[in-house]
């Protein structure tokens, strides 16, 4: 049996908020489409007080946000993308193209193509989240893409110098200091100062995520990445303490982001909502992973991990920790989610932060049908074929023309009846007719 010690917001409540949040957004693009640069500074100026003589940052500023780092920084920084790029080359290597002889004279193949343009967008009003940097700009290098362009708001009036060095680091083509909606819309449609890319990527805020999805189709994304999600699937193996860290830790990124505590020890649950509390009082962003845990936290009680298994698949959740005696059973049988941390020694920080696997992930159950940001995000599979002779040709046509009539493409049948008459000796082949089986 499933029993919920502490529920969320109600979901109605929700679907009225993303309701508001949809007309906003659209708002935003149509004014962007008509207005460009100017609609951009009116709404960087509304919502981030920013108002540069140009977004777009010179060589020399960015050298400024280098030497307003520390050594120390500017070697943590190149660990962490050292771990990420070794990762991502990891997968990219992994990724071959293919050509084979399928059929006597067919040759099949596909080839991995990098996309041409992409914007990255890494978020820093409330955070200065330098590690998407990482993430997106240099996975899209990685994987090959000749042009990367990234964006991110000001921090407390500038621009943040760790996130512009760590941008620059990682290989970006061009850096702006902008944010939000207006930032992810111009570089999705362009400006009079900004050209457009072909694909969108990067976390955000729920106005950042419908933002992308409201574009999609125009520009490719990489996929609903909207506020975070931690699921702590967790048994008696660990204590509330460590729960309650682990879900706090990511409930402080914004009000919205739901914290969730999956167990089959109420003990357990009941010690980590004690611990929630206690850590609230002493937390220095406790203001805003209080309004998290109290409108998006969940207590959710399972009788085994079986329930556990399926309640963890139903929810899909973008992060999912798993501190239990077994976590390779969780490994072994899940389906649904972003990413997972096995046992109590890794975190989600370690991921968000520094591990090398990739941190945007699917949020909001799309889960369920995608996973993560991956170089392989950044790649189009394509494919090819070629025919090499005579008879080859010929017998696919055949084939080819009588499925054509089956369905009564008349002209595709021809495109094979012209390769029949061609290709196998047969002059006489009346258009629109489909050829005949050989030795008939």
């Amino acid at each position: 049996m499933i029993k919920y010690l502490k529920r969320g917001k109600d979901a109605q409540v929700r679907l009225d908020d993303d309701a508001k949040v949809r007309q906003t957004v659209e708002g935003i693009i149509k004014d962007v489409e008509s207005n460009g640069d100017s609609a951009v500074r009116e709404y960087s100026k509304k919502f981030d007080n920013w108002d540069p003589t140009d977004f777009r940052l010179s060589q020399a500023d960015i050298e400024k946000a280098y030497k307003a780092l520390s050594p120390r920084e500017i070697e943590d920084i190149t660990f962490a993308q050292k771990q990420v790029r070794n990762f991502a080359q990891i997968q990219r290597d992994s990724m071959k193209d293919v050509e084979v002889e399928t059929y006597p004279g067919v040759i099949l193949g596909h080839k991995h193509i990098p996309v041409n343009a992409v914007g990255c967008y890494i978020p820093g009003g409330k955070y200065p989240l330098l590690a998407s940097a990482h993430m997106s700009v240099l996975t899209a290098k990685v994987a090959g893409v000749k042009r990367v362009i990234s964006t991110a708001p000001p921090f407390q009036g500038a621009p943040h110098p760790a996130i512009v060095t760590a941008m620059s680091m990682a290989g970006a083509d061009e850096i702006y200091v902008l944010g939000g909606v207006q930032a992810v819309v111009a570089m999705a449609v362009g400006t009079q100062s900004i050209a457009p890319v072909d694909m969108l990527v990067g976390p955000g805020n729920m106005f950042v995520a419908e933002a992308k999805r409201q574009l999609y189709g125009r520009v490719g994304i990489d996929l609903f990445a909207g506020p975070t999600e931690t699921l702590v699937i967790a048994d008696e193996s660990v204590d509330g303490e460590l729960c309650a860290v682990d879900l706090l830790g990511q409930a402080e990124h914004g009000p919205t982001s739901p914290a969730i505590l999956l167990t089959n020890s109420e003990k357990l649950a009941k010690e980590t909502m004690a611990e929630v509390e206690r850590q609230l009082a002493i937390l220095p962003t406790a203001k805003i992973a209080q309004q998290s845990w109290a409108d998006y936290g969940e207590v959710i009680v399972c009788d085994t991990y079986e329930e556990m298994l399926q309640k963890a698949d139903e929810l899909a959740f973008e992060h999912v920790q798993v501190m239990t005696k077994d976590p390779d059973y969780f490994l072994n049988n899940m389906t649904n989610f972003g990413a997972l941390f096995l046992g109590p020694r890794t975190n989600v920080s370690y991921g968000d932060k520094v591990i090398g696997t990739n941190h945007t992930l699917p949020t909001n159950r799309n889960a369920r049908y995608t996973g993560g940001l991956w170089v392989g995000k950044f790649i189009k599979t394509c494919t090819y074929q070629k025919v090499l002779t005579d008879e080859a040709s010929t017998t696919m046509g055949e084939y080819c023309s009588r499925l054509c009539h089956m369905e009564n493409f008349a002209g595709h049948g021809e495109q094979a009846n012209i390769r029949v008459r061609r290709y196998g000796n047969r002059p006489d082949l009346p258009w629109y007719q489909p050829v005949a089986a050989k030795g008939e």
